[in-house]
């Protein structure tokens, strides 16, 4: 029997204005019909007061991340040293502790709205690079953990074969190797969907999977018609030695090998050249913009303007979970832009929420979420309009003050497939998340 209910809306955001008085009918965990104008809950109806969005799609996440909060803010240094003590925490997981982990982070991602995560995972063996009993364990655990949190995923499973150009995995990342691209998509090929889980892949950087093994990795995500990521020229190091060992850039190299396209989004795309833009933009690929990472890691400001005049749409992520609120991602890649360019108004507020939410789900192949319309999944992110943060302005600039005021401490309700995973702000299947947080993190220092 299908179960029905209808939610109503106080004021909802339907792309791109927002209005007062929403009934939206779900059925099967899909929108059947929605209504405007309609002043007053319908008998029976689940009331959202606030600013109701599309739920939010977190389109970068390496969950094991979550556990170098504050402890990577001690001291100077740069990515790379940063890299070294991720790599300590990297060592410790298990199947077992990965899970835990991850559910924790998961539902820390639904109390933040967030109603879909792009896993972008490469911790697939043991430490010494011995394969589990099942080979995909590892993979199994963040689905599982997903599943459980209450909202869903797309494993883009990585392939990562080599520490440099011409290098084998190091110790630290031999866990992370299935030896070659071709072993990689053997592994991947195992991995089953299910209703709230989706399988991707992803390319880890040029520098760790060789030229030859590229298209391998690309072909195996075109024959399903999967979504392909790939972190991009996110450091001048990697693009330096990409120019040393190949003469041309790492988009370059991408193209050269049948990576770009529509289905294929590179993470960050920060330190890019003129014909890097125009490869990525005139390909379709995507960018996925991490602000709150770039900036936690001293990156830098990507050109993600550029980017998107080019034809490259725009997702957000908080990739190490420096902070988990795609809210702050939006605003961060606006502010960060007003800084660069001393200049205000890159983007709208409903531009900034189209990427948080429609384009972030198609980025990770769910082109049937992120918007509240008929027949789409039932994902609802509801924002409150009387905290201290979002108290006062009119609530037709509800976008306004979601994207430029509100955090993630102003989500009142998540609804995923029309399940209401976070209500009055408490997660309705993680009873105490920042106990299993600090659980989940001490049993990896330990």
């Amino acid at each position: 029997m299908t179960t029905r209910t209808t939610y109503w809306l106080e004021y909802a955001w339907l792309d791109p204005h927002v209005q007062a008085g929403v009934a939206v009918e779900v059925a099967g965990g899909r929108i059947t019909a929605v209504r405007t104008e309609v002043p007053a809950p319908p008998p029976g109806a689940e009331v959202l007061r606030g600013l109701t969005l599309p739920g939010l799609a977190n389109a970068h996440s390496h969950a094991f991340h979550r556990a170098l909060r504050g402890t990577v803010q001690v001291g100077s240094g740069t990515f790379w040293t940063w890299r070294d003590v991720m790599y300590g925490f990297a060592d410790q997981l298990t199947p077992e502790t990965y899970h835990a982990l991850a559910r924790a982070v998961y539902a820390e991602m639904a109390l933040a709205g967030v109603a879909c995560v792009g896993e972008f995972h490469y911790v697939h063996h043991a430490p010494d690079g011995t394969p589990y009993a099942d080979p995909n364990a590892m993979g199994e655990a963040l689905i599982a953990a997903a599943a459980d949190a209450g909202i869903r995923i797309t494993l883009l499973d990585t392939a990562y074969l080599s520490a440099g150009f011409g290098e084998p995995p190091n110790a630290h990342q031999r866990r992370f190797s299935d030896g070659s691209a071709e072993a990689w998509a053997e592994r991947c090929a195992v991995l089953k969907e299910r209703d709230h889980a989706r399988i991707g892949a992803a390319i880890h950087s040029v520098r760790a999977v060789p030229a030859g093994q590229l298209a391998t990795v690309a072909q195996w995500a075109d024959e399903r018609r999967a979504p392909l990521h790939v972190h991009l020229s996110e450091q001048t190091a990697e693009n330096d030695a990409c120019r040393a060992a190949h003469g041309c850039t790492p988009a370059r190299l991408l193209a050269d090998h049948g990576v770009l396209g529509p289905r294929t989004t590179g993470v960050h795309n920060t330190h890019l050249t003129d014909e890097d833009i125009a490869l990525i933009g005139g390909s379709g690929t995507g960018t996925c913009m991490c602000p709150t990472t770039e900036r936690d890691l001293a990156d830098g400001i990507g050109p993600a303007v550029a980017l998107q005049k080019q034809g490259s749409p725009l997702s957000l992520g908080s990739d190490s979970h420096a902070v988990i609120d795609l809210l702050e991602e939006a605003r961060a890649m606006e502010l960060d832009e007003r800084l660069r360019t001393r200049t205000r108004g890159h983007w709208t507020a409903a531009a900034l929420l189209r990427a948080a939410s429609a384009d972030g789900h198609s980025a990770l192949g769910w082109d049937d979420a992120g918007t509240i319309g008929t027949g789409m999944l039932a994902d609802l992110t509801t924002i409150a309009l009387d905290s201290v943060r979002t108290a006062g302005p009119l609530p037709r600039l509800g976008a306004e003050t979601a994207v430029f005021a509100a955090t993630a401490a102003d989500v009142r309700h998540t609804v995923v497939g029309g399940r209401h995973v976070v209500r009055d702000g408490a997660h309705t299947l993680v009873p105490d998340v920042p106990q299993a947080l600090a659980r989940a993190v001490e049993a990896l220092r330990a």
